[in-house]
């Protein structure tokens, strides 16, 4: 089973990669906006699904991530692995001090109080003019060179490998932390956390862990966002993007990650290729409910549609041997009688 997941996860990569040079500058550019949307996406469904903190403020740290990028550049640090390194540091330090606000608290209360953070963030940006300048938003038009002696980013094709890149290394990071003892802990903390702190476990802990990491990945988004855009705004973090990587979340699978990402394509599709002018919030909404009919898990929760590679990758056990059949009783009495 393992080779052939690696097998199918080597190839897909490798189709994504081709699309730099088989697909037309557009095209690579709204693929840079899905693998972006995807991985902030990664963030919720880690929270929401995995350590079962529902969330609504993701794109706090986002925004956070995004102009302290925007302002780097804006004095001359081009180079991707510092700015990268940068909103990472921000992202996390932004959640690091929200933590106490958000993992004491449960359920619906978690939603409200992330949704207040968000909110309160975009808003700061707006108002803060002479760090963010304001709802004009931040302009950074220097091109981003990923590591030193490798050339710039001057094209939307070299942007999205970039992108892919940055987005395929943290994912995989994640999900193999969460196939460690570190993420059976944070399942076990979503489905019972009374259990888990009367074994003696330190589950605020465990969930301010998980919440700083979720931060520093939306930073790391962030900077891509300014990367691709060379520009950052309040509008970034409103509550229409929040509510929109809610959707890709649980369209994917709250506790998948791939689906996080998978859903985040079906909503940034749906919302930029396939809607006419207007009809993107109908088309977002007929898709929202057919998945919650069709596909209440999502599309990768329950894993449906990884079945088949796991069916092709185990053996069938084989048969059991047949019972032998029972021979029928003798009658003593028949037997003396016919002697």
């Amino acid at each position: 089973m393992k080779w052939l997941l690696a097998l199918v996860t080597t190839a897909v990569l490798g189709l994504l990669a081709s699309f730099a040079w088989t697909l037309n500058e557009y095209a690579n550019l709204m693929l840079t906006r899905i693998l972006i949307v995807g991985l902030l996406a990664v963030t919720v469904a880690l929270l929401t699904g995995v350590a079962g903190l529902p969330t609504l403020g993701q794109t706090a740290p986002y925004l956070v991530g995004a102009y302290t990028t925007a302002i780097l550049i804006q004095h001359d640090v081009d180079l991707g692995i510092l700015q990268l390194l940068a909103a990472a540091g921000t992202g996390a330090l932004f959640a690091l001090i929200t933590a106490p606000l958000v993992v004491y608290a449960r359920g619906v209360v978690v939603l409200m109080i992330t949704l207040a953070l968000g909110e309160l963030t975009s808003t700061v940006a707006g108002r803060w003019k002479s760090l963010t300048h304001g709802t004009d938003g931040m302009v950074a038009l220097a091109k981003v060179t990923p590591l030193p002696g490798l050339a710039e980013l001057d094209t939307d094709s070299a942007v999205y490998l970039y992108t892919l890149v940055v987005v395929t290394v943290l994912v995989a990071a994640v999900l193999l932390a969460l196939r460690s003892p570190a993420g059976a802990l944070l399942r076990a903390t979503r489905d019972d956390v009374r259990r888990m702190k009367a074994s003696g476990h330190p589950v605020n802990g465990y969930l301010t862990v998980a919440y700083v990491v979720a931060g520093a990945l939306a930073g790391v988004a962030g900077a891509l966002l300014v990367t691709v855009n060379s520009y950052v705004s309040p509008s970034d973090g409103a509550f229409d993007v929040a509510a929109l990587i809610l959707l890709a979340v649980v369209i994917g699978g709250a506790t998948s990650m791939v689906g996080a990402l998978v859903g985040a394509g079906l909503v940034v599709a749906t919302r930029d290729w396939l809607a006419e002018a207007g009809h993107a919030p109908l088309l977002l909404g007929i898709l929202f409910i057919a998945c919650v009919y069709l596909l209440p898990n999502g599309l990768l929760g329950d894993r449906a549609a990884l079945s088949f590679l796991t069916r092709l990758g185990r053996r069938r056990p084989a048969a059991p041997p047949p019972i032998p059949a029972q021979r029928a009783p003798i009658d003593e009495t028949t037997t003396g009688a016919a002697r």
